[in-house]
């Protein structure tokens, strides 16, 4: 049995896609009656929101048979708002039938949709509905319409309607000018043979080409049909599917397993559905599949990868509108939709499609959603991401510091779809307020940023070219370095670790895009090297090369295509020229006029409403995605958000290194000094810095790495201990019996022996709003009230450290009151530390750790990844965030125990266990 072949249908809003898709299946025989948009009986439009508003909201497959050959019809969504559910499915198209409305002509989006075809290289057909509106008088409006075709998508497109109508020898001539075999045929042709020639044979036409010639020129693109017709009267429809079906081929499959997932969605059981495109082999029920983990499915190890999920496939279905048939074993070539598995996203590969596929189209509005009742944040939060595994674009954010849930949008209607589906699906009902643009950064000149993650016992060195890419073309990586400087395993870590990341500019925290890195030195330790130093060292290589480099905002903007009566002309230019953008005359005849442009989104995006009241109804504006250019009003922008890069402690700029047994902070603009590593760059321009710590150990200028002996150089340095790592560590038994306890380890480090040593006073220092936002309760105040949210902490702290010896010291960024200057207060039992202005709580407690190293046991309270390595590096203990707050409830309750059944006492102290807690 031959492979199926897969034909989506696009087009613009209203332009009679549904209309077509039911007139193809009543042809095909797979529909007895051809159901309506406006009657609701449409056999693919069958959710309820999609009945309701009569427009396709998510892509359905149908299953018809056309002159014997096997056809899955794909429709896609038509509204600009939904394209993203529309390019999902362009992954699994073996050709496209392009729509446009005869009346409409050649819209904006219509534009959009071709470049996409052209992008992912899908042969297409255009076919050019609702003719019937032209009048038959009107001879001239058909080749008019074709020619404004041909001008605005492809000088390939060519009429086979009007050939076959008329018999026509252009085409034949078009034909013969793809292909240089064809013209030497048709060169070769009598006068009196080239009379009445038609492309290809039928009934009552001899053909110049045969159809399979013609159909090899279509799918290599060098050829695109163009048929005229009327899906609503069926006209032209038998003739258009006729050929359609002779000119398409059938696709040759991989034998090995492979397969495309282009969409995810879920049953009225709630079962996950994954909708792939089998392209090679057979996969059948029980087979086991290895998938990526969907966002947030669990942590990512040190070794930068999250481990693959395999996962049994334990039912597959084959679609066809609603209904659907239980198969147990699909082949190459269907669409089909596997049951049981948690894993795979839009856009993956599975078997031997292993790269993936990112998106053209991207969101350009971000929205706040706010819970309509109660519902708890976290609830809701888990929620929309359960719904952004359907919608990918969506991009899920909860802020626990703001208690803000914040998600990305293409527009009006998509908004209003998310808001019914919260509703339909969860039961919560949610209103978005509208936010800001998304936008991009990106970088104007070349830059080297380095990274060094170096805490005790670990080491990782990363250099990175940073330099700007042309607009539009995201973010590209590659590397430059040999694998006799750096070992293939750590290199292909590094690669991995750069892609796994959105990183975010330095202007506004937006996320960077058209840039390339290239990863040009780096460093690893024989011995103490994980794969989490080198995601360390990565991230702060990029960070740190942003800081330095000269930063662009850019913003999104909108192709603008308005027709407005043409009395209104100079008003509508004028508009665009106040919005920061540009627009000319397409066309103007007596009474309307077409105008063409760009404009920025965060200036035009309403612009819809002000057009329709100044024209009274009569003007019309199609607003299509057309890239990021820079920013109109960057100063503006930047001053809004407020954002201080060196305040963003999940993108760190500065480097870790270890300075005479302990772990130091350098910050961004100062590591030079310390790097082990050249600069690549200033080599290359001849710049030697003297003052590098790599000059001075013997890397010199070459940049090639250290040997054996400079590497034990550096270690035994740095760590003041042998080079083999033999050193007596600190045991989890004693570290257990030691907090809180006031037993602490003291002396040089390289010193240490596992024997008692004097107890000593105990000193819990707690980075106070680590604590507040890993509490829901004080979270959630902290949004309303943050210093309501303060006082709630200090209250639990007094009343936890009432029942034990040793001093507590609470530490408040002083950036998150009005006051910026340092101060401390006493309240009670407990010292409270607000920081001065610049200094972040970390950077205070881990002074604070060092000073009173040898006289205090020190625990830290914070669940800061890197205030943990430090604050264990510099001889603190340490306890989660989340432990701290559970044992201070457990010491309420116990309390209050206590008091209910004899004289209030001091009770047992409760001992905190050691340790990295992993929330």
């Amino acid at each position: 049995m031959e492979p199926k072949i897969t034909i989506g249908i696009l087009a613009h809003v209203d332009a009679g896609k549904t209309t077509l898709s039911e007139q193809i299946l009543l042809y095909g025989k797979s529909i007895r009656k051809a159901g309506r948009v406006d009657h609701g009986d449409s056999f693919l439009d069958t959710g309820e929101m999609e009945r309701k508003r009569g427009i396709t909201i998510t892509s359905k497959p149908a299953e018809v048979t056309l002159s014997g050959k096997r056809i899955v019809l794909l429709d896609t969504p038509g509204h600009t708002d939904l394209s993203a559910e529309m390019e999902r499915a362009l992954s699994v198209m073996d050709y496209a039938i392009l729509l446009i409305s005869a009346p409409d002509g050649v819209t904006g989006y219509t534009k959009t949709l071709w470049e996409l075809l052209k992008i992912r290289k899908i042969p297409t057909f255009i076919f050019v509905n609702k003719t019937d509106r032209f009048a038959p008088e009107d001879s001239g409006a058909l080749p008019s319409l074709l020619s404004e075709i041909k001008g605005e998508l492809s000088g390939d497109i060519m009429d086979f309607t009007g050939a076959f109508v008329k018999g026509e020898k252009e085409l034949a001539e078009s034909i013969a000018m793809t292909d240089e075999k064809l013209l030497d045929e048709f060169l070769s042709l009598e006068k009196t043979d080239i009379e009445g020639l038609c492309p290809v044979s039928d009934e009552q036409h001899r053909g110049f080409a045969d159809t399979q010639t013609i159909a090899r020129l279509i799918r290599a693109g060098k050829l695109f049909p163009c048929f005229f017709g009327s899906a609503l009267k069926d006209e032209g429809i038998a003739f258009f599917l006729d050929l359609l079906s002779k000119l398409v081929l059938e696709k040759s499959f991989h034998e090995q397993f492979g397969a495309r997932i282009y969409k995810v969605s879920r049953d009225e059981d709630g079962n996950r559905l994954l909708h792939i495109r089998m392209t090679g082999g057979t996969l059948a029920v029980r087979d086991i599949l290895k998938l990526q983990p969907v966002a947030g499915a669990g942590d990512v190890p040190d070794g930068g990868e999250a481990p693959l999920l395999k996962e049994k496939v334990s039912q597959i279905r084959i679609y066809s509108g609603a209904g659907f048939e239980s198969v147990r074993e699909a082949q190459a070539g269907d669409v089909a939709v596997l049951l049981g598995i948690s894993g795979g996203r839009a856009g993956d590969g599975l078997g031997f499609e292993s790269e993936g596929l990112a998106p053209e189209r991207v969101p350009v509005l971000s929205y706040k959603v706010v819970p309509a009742d109660d519902t708890p944040l976290v609830l809701l939060f888990e929620k929309i991401r359960l719904l952004s595994e359907e919608n990918p674009e969506l991009s899920p954010e909860y802020n626990e510091e703001t208690g803000k849930i914040g998600i990305s949008l293409m527009g009006q209607v998509q908004a209003e779809i998310f808001t019914s589906q919260m509703e339909s699906r969860f039961g919560m009902k949610v209103r978005l307020e509208e936010g800001d643009v998304l936008y991009r950064e990106t970088i104007d000149d070349k830059v080297e940023g380095v990274g060094h993650f170096e805490p005790l016992r670990h080491y990782a060195e990363v250099h990175l070219i940073l330099e700007p890419g042309q607009r539009g073309s995201g973010m590209v990586f590659a590397t430059k370095l040999s694998s006799d400087l750096l070992a293939t395993n750590w290199k292909r870590l590094i690669m991995q670790h750069l892609l796994e990341k959105q990183h975010r500019g330095v202007l506004t925290g937006a996320p960077v895009t058209d840039m390339k890195i290239t990863l040009v030195a780096g460093r690893a330790h024989p011995k103490h090297t994980e794969g989490g130093d080198f995601r360390q060292a990565t991230y702060r290589a990029v960070r740190q090369g942003l800081m330095q480099a000269k930063s662009l905002l850019l913003e999104p903007v909108f192709n603008v295509s308005v027709t407005v009566p043409s009395a209104y002309t100079g008003r509508v230019l004028s508009d665009l020229d106040r919005f920061h953008g540009s627009g000319s005359v397409a066309w103007m005849n007596e009474t309307t006029a077409h105008i063409t442009g760009r404009a920025p989104v965060a200036c035009i995006r309403n612009y819809a409403a002000d057009l329709y009241a100044f024209t009274s109804g009569e003007g019309v504006i199609e607003l299509c995605f057309g890239g990021y250019d820079v920013c109109h009003n960057t100063e503006q922008v930047v001053e809004r958000f407020g954002y201080d890069p060196e305040r963003d402690t999940r993108n760190r700029a500065d480097s870790v290194f270890c300075k005479g047994g302990s772990s130091v902070i350098i910050p961004w603009n100062e590591v030079g000094e310390y790097m082990h590593l050249p600069y690549v760059l200033q080599k290359e321009r001849g710049e030697y810095p003297e003052t590098m710590a790599a000059a001075n150990i013997g890397t010199g200028r070459s940049g090639k790495a250290a040997g054996e002996d400079e590497l034990k150089e550096i270690f035994e340095r740095t760590y003041k201990t042998g080079w083999d790592g033999k050193r007596d560590r600190v045991k989890d038994e004693d570290s257990r019996r030691r907090v809180f306890s006031g037993e602490q380890e003291n002396g040089d480090l390289s010193k240490r022996k596992n024997v008692s040593k004097p107890a000593l006073p105990a000193f819990l220092l707690v980075d106070g709003y680590n604590v507040i936002f890993k509490d829901e309760k004080l979270s959630s105040l902290a949004a309303d009230n943050l210093d309501a949210a303060r006082e709630g902490l200090l209250h639990l702290l007094s009343d936890f450290h009432g029942t034990r010896d040793g001093k507590l010291t609470v530490v408040f960024d002083a950036y998150k009151t009005q006051d910026q200057k340092a101060h401390t207060e006493v309240r009670g039992n407990i010292d409270v530390v607000y920081t001065g202005k610049g200094q972040t709580a970390d950077m205070y407690i881990e002074r604070t750790v060092k000073e009173l190293r040898g006289r205090y046991a020190v625990t830290v309270a914070t669940s800061d990844g890197l205030e943990q390595v430090i604050s264990r590096g510099q001889g603190a203990l340490l306890i989660s965030s989340g432990e701290l707050l559970r044992l201070m409830r457990e010491n309420a309750k116990e309390v209050r125990n206590e008091l209910e059944n004899k004289p209030a006492g001091r009770i047992n102290p409760i001992v905190i266990p050691p340790g990295i807690d992993p929330d």
